[in-house]
């Protein structure tokens, strides 16, 4: 026998629908999205930890303007120490304990390398990820993934580029991390000098573990290259530029993005022993006098002296963590009412012409359903003993 559903228990089965709607999606509230971190606030690669502080800072910034359409983001972020089982185990946290929405801004190729798989199966974005390992940009390997730093690959080839253009005839060293990292650096030069590479380039490996690079910068310098890449983190790129500079060797160095902080990365080589390192880079220096009256910069300095007061405004992981952040800001804004993590990962691939105030100009935001990689584009620089000097054009990997 049929039951007559009166209108009033009708409309009380509707909102419980709803309330079951909204459970349903992972992580958010009517109040609060959790999103989570992992960072090496610990470890050999600890230096690049104030990345994750920097985006925790904002997102309380944000928190303190009243959240964005209603809701508090909870950021919640742990360590790693740079170690891929330690990665496994914080993630397995942030999904299974503390039920994030979605994953924003995790650092390091090994630990993101680990988790992969685990957050595919469990239909986790990993939204701007601190990695510029080439893999990540397959689109097809990894649906859930979008990058926050130029691809490795990408940077690597306008190095080679930059090289063959001002050095044609000079022999080239490369001292590259023994991953991931370092790896796409050395493949991008095998792509561009083809077989020229054995003859005009010597690369030297080293790993995580090592307590030093010195004895490999010995090495490099009697290969009489011309020019050193660093393809390294910040402390053992910083033990290469001071050790060169020890053993009277003075080549063209360029450092890879990950290390051009000149606190992290110049200072403890001495910042008299860097002058003349060239690195790639997309963001405006905010120890250069030419970005201090801009609206972005005073901004900056202005969210420094209440979020982050003493730290060193010359640390560039600082700044680039809170580019993260106003970039996470914009995702949540652009996904309005649906947090879903369907529309978290549609979205983060629909950035249009974001133009981000602590960007160089020229540069801006662009994704899509076939291009995960946020940046694509840099400006080549050079340290000149108290501020990054600026030359070139904007360039690409297909730039001549």
């Amino acid at each position: 026998m049929f039951k007559i559903v009166r209108p009033a228990f009708a409309l009380m089965l509707m909102a419980l629908g709803s309330t079951a709607d909204a459970a349903d999606t992972a992580g958010v509230t009517r109040t609060e999205v959790k999103v989570g971190g992992v960072f090496p606030f610990s470890g050999p690669a600890s230096s690049l930890g104030i990345i994750g502080r920097s985006i925790q800072a904002y997102v309380q910034l944000i928190n303190d303007r009243g959240g964005i359409n209603g809701r508090k983001i909870n950021y919640i972020a742990y360590d790693d120490a740079y170690s891929p089982p330690k990665a496994v185990e914080q993630v397995r946290k942030l999904v299974e304990s503390d039920e994030v929405s979605f994953l924003f801004g995790q650092l390091g190729t090994p630990g993101n390398t680990a988790v992969a798989k685990y957050l595919i199966s469990k239909a986790v974005p990993s939204i701007s990820i601190a990695s510029g390992s080439n893999k990540f940009t397959n689109v097809a390997e990894f649906p859930l993934t979008t990058t926050g730093i130029v691809s490795f690959d990408t940077e690597g080839k306008i190095y080679a580029k930059f090289l063959t253009k001002t050095l044609p005839d000079g022999k080239y060293a490369i001292l590259y991390q023994n991953d991931d990292l370092g790896k796409d650096y050395l493949n991008a030069f095998k792509a561009i000098l083809g077989s020229r590479f054995d003859k005009k380039v010597t690369a030297i490996p080293y790993e995580l573990s090592d307590p030093t690079v010195e004895s490999h910068i010995v090495n490099l310098k009697s290969s009489g290259a011309d020019a050193l890449l660093l393809a390294a983190t910040p402390k053992f790129a910083a033990q290469a530029i001071r050790k060169a500079a020890e053993i009277g060797w003075k080549p063209a160095i360029l450092l890879n993005y990950p290390s051009s902080s000149v606190g992290a990365t110049l200072k403890p080589a001495g910042l008299d022993k860097a002058i003349g390192v060239m690195v790639g880079t997309n963001m405006k220096d905010p120890s250069d006098p030419q970005w201090a009256h801009t609206e972005g910069m005073k901004s900056y300095l202005t969210f420094i002296d209440k979020y982050m007061p003493g730290v060193d405004i010359a640390d560039f992981n600082i700044l680039y963590g809170y580019t993260q952040g106003m970039l996470l800001e914009h995702l949540i804004k652009q996904c309005g009412s649906d947090l879903s993590r369907e529309n978290i990962i549609r979205q983060a691939k629909s950035l249009k012409n974001v133009v981000l105030p602590t960007l160089l100009p020229g540069i801006s935001v662009n994704t899509s359903d076939k291009i995960n990689m946020n940046y694509t584009q840099m400006r080549l620089q050079r340290w000149g003993g108290t501020a990054w000097e600026l030359f070139g054009e904007v360039l690409d990997a297909s730039s001549e």
